[in-house]
């Protein structure tokens, strides 16, 4: 697995977010951060819209919800070589704003801390297609803004706020996932072998659910294998 640490890309800072129609902060931010000089932006290849051209390197950008561009990255990977890039946000600073979106009421970090595993809760929309020798999954660990606002109709979850908005901070670690090796180096050294979902969120002393997720998608690109059961649990090996 390459991990990326030098100096110039977690040193590089975003500059001033391409004002395109309907760009999220976050994404624009990001994008510029990750733009080198001789890139393009914005190219149409195969009636798609790309983010970032970079020689024959096409470089899309999702933020969430990779279940809406299985389509897209599934089609232009089968051929040409494409970079998807995708952060996940290891420290958040929650914003929270007034019913009129301009008023600050308070700003708290959250308890939360994301990870490289949490990969596993977007990566079920398409895990098979990291065989694709043509396909790249480019994980960015990063600190974030959330702003929420107070809203009237909003979901009896949120306790009537809505996120409204995303802004990088600072790009603090990346890693490179091109082959389904790089996926099962990620598993615990000492996890027992056959082992199940259970056994693997206690040594990763992460939910039962992203465990299952992870086991998941590790099948289905032929890291792991199912062997057996364990009483009503399915067991794997590597």
């Amino acid at each position: 697995m390459l991990r990326i640490t030098h100096k110039a890309l977690l040193g590089k800072t975003h500059l001033t977010k391409i004002g395109l129609l309907n760009e999220k902060p976050l994404h624009a931010a990001l994008k510029d951060w990750y733009c080198e000089p001789e890139d393009r932006v914005e190219v149409e290849v195969d009636n798609y819209i790309i983010d970032i051209q970079r020689g024959d390197t096409l470089i899309e950008l999702q933020t969430k919800n990779f279940s809406q561009i299985k389509r897209k990255v599934s089609d232009l990977s089968s051929r040409h070589p494409l970079r998807l890039v995708h952060p996940i946000a290891h420290s958040k600073w929650i914003i929270k704003l007034g019913e009129n979106g301009e008023s600050t009421l308070g700003r708290r970090k959250s308890p939360k801390q994301g990870t490289y595993f949490d990969i596993f809760h977007e990566l079920v929309s398409f895990p098979n297609l990291i065989r694709n020798p043509n396909f790249t999954l480019h994980v960015l660990l990063i600190h974030e803004e959330e702003l929420r606002q107070k809203v009237t109709n909003g979901s009896w979850r949120r306790r009537g706020w809505k996120t409204v908005e995303r802004r990088l901070l600072k790009v603090i670690d990346s890693q490179h996932f091109q082959t389904p090796e790089d996926f099962a180096r990620l598993l615990p050294k000492d996890l027992p072998d056959p082992f199940t979902t259970l056994t693997l969120a206690k040594a990763l002393s992460k939910p039962r659910r992203l465990a299952q997720r992870m086991a998941f998608c590790l099948r289905e690109m032929g890291a792991i294998q199912a062997v057996g059961r364990q009483g009503n649990a399915i067991t794997y090996s590597v």
